[in-house]
């Protein structure tokens, strides 16, 4: 019998248990109820209780079962797993039977295991961030073994060609040795991340404000939409804009005004990543915005305030920790953009100051060492682990930052207003 077939034929007597749970709960707490007991909760939170106890178990069960042994690897038959599970719910449901009684707080207990699962599910980003820190750890220290992490992390020179021979015992056939210095990448993805901010949020945050504060009703209801019809395309097809279009555009008028430019630049993905990211910081601002209360804007102007004044004095400051979320959502956004500047920033690790000149970021470098026919032992690989570690510990420094500065604000704001 294929696993398929175990595991719907699994889900379909667990559902029968389940239904069978209900009726016999519901009609157990009707007699109990009928005999003239007081009861502590309704029939149908003893029925709903009775399922919890015969399927939570079970579903439990299957799924530590499963993840245990494919963490360790383990050969044990998926119907003596999935059949254990249901003699567990058997037992759950003769367990869940007998805890219908008159002194049983059935929706008390129905509660605590709504508050279970819902802690479960706020801890799932908490488990996720730590496995993806494991998983990119391991193969980074390996990284590490070859390399040295202080020429890694100051290294101005990426050069990972000789690697490969290097593995293979043939250093000395490629010329050079390799060098991965990643300054050039973080470099080149910090200064196409900066172009970025600096037409997002502007042009966001403007673009919020004029919908939330000074938009007509039927022009916020055209524009909003699509506004974030943006946030919709492909990247593809923004990299194809700014190859073929915004490209040649910055080539022609820096020619103009007598500079060169080169046709991989990183002006171009830059500027069009920004025009990307304006839908998460207007929309989100938008909602920031409009969550002020109209009371603090009425109190602004019945003071004597201008509606500019209001909006910059009250409104903005009052917003601001959410307008601060918003723009390094984008920042995160445009760190881990990677199509957009492959097809209009190039591949090459150029560290410079010049926006005209091209140059590569760190996603696409990872992108780049995965890709391909590769050995996966070779140091140009396992250099990807290593470059996402480093930028994973780059954006989570950000984000405690930008915690303790809404904290701060926050703090600030609360005591001006006491």
């Amino acid at each position: 019998m294929q696993t398929n077939q175990i595991i719907a034929m699994f889900g379909g007597a667990l559902l029968l248990l389940g239904l069978i749970a209900f009726f016999l709960g519901r009609a157990k707490a009707s007699r109990v109820r009928a005999s003239g007991k007081t009861m502590y909760a309704q029939p149908d939170q003893y029925a709903w209780f009775a399922v919890l106890s015969t399927a939570g178990p079970a579903m439990v069960v299957s799924a530590l079962g499963g993840f245990v042994l494919l963490l360790l690897g383990a050969e044990i038959p998926t119907l003596y797993l999935l059949g254990g599970s249901l003699a567990i719910a058997c037992l759950g449901l003769a367990i869940g039977m007998l805890m219908v009684r008159p002194d049983f707080h059935a929706r008390q207990a129905i509660e605590r295991v709504i508050r279970f699962v819902l802690a479960g599910a706020a801890l799932i980003s908490i488990f996720t961030t730590l496995g993806i820190l494991v998983s990119i750890i391991g193969e980074a220290l390996r990284f590490f073994q070859m390399q040295n992490f202080w020429d890694f992390i100051t290294g101005t020179i990426w050069n990972p060609g000789a690697s490969f021979l290097e593995a293979a015992g043939r250093g000395d056939e490629g010329g050079s040795a390799a060098q991965f210095g990643s300054v050039p990448l973080f470099a080149g993805t910090f200064m196409i991340t900066a172009v970025a901010m600096l037409v997002a949020i502007p042009i966001g945050l403007l673009a919020a404000i004029y919908m939330s504060e000074f938009a007509p009703q039927r022009v916020r209801t055209v524009a909003k939409p699509v506004l974030e019809v943006l946030a919709g395309i492909p990247t593809v097809v923004y990299g194809f804009f700014a190859a073929i279009t915004v490209a040649p555009i910055i080539v022609s008028v820096a020619g103009f005004f007598g500079l060169e430019a080169s046709f991989n630049n990183a002006l171009a993905p830059g500027i069009v990543m920004g025009i990307m990211i304006i839908p998460f910081i207007s929309s989100l601002s938008d909602d920031v915005i409009n969550s002020v209360p109209d009371s603090m804007r009425q109190g602004s102007l019945a003071l004597g305030m201008t509606k500019g004044e209001t909006i910059r004095d009250v409104v903005i400051p009052t917003a601001l920790p959410g307008i601060i979320s918003a723009s390094l959502l984008a920042v995160s956004r445009a760190l881990g953009e990677t199509m957009i500047v492959v097809m209009a920033a190039g591949m090459r690790p150029n560290l410079t100051a010049n926006p005209l000149e091209d140059m590569t970021t760190v996603t696409v470098r990872i992108v780049a060492a995965l890709t391909g026919d590769q050995e996966f032992a070779s140091a140009e690989t396992l250099s990807a682990f290593a470059l996402g570690l480093v930028l994973f510990v780059v954006t989570l420094s950000l984000n405690l930052v930008s915690v303790i500065m809404i904290r701060r604000f926050r703090d600030k704001y609360r005591v001006n207003n006491l």
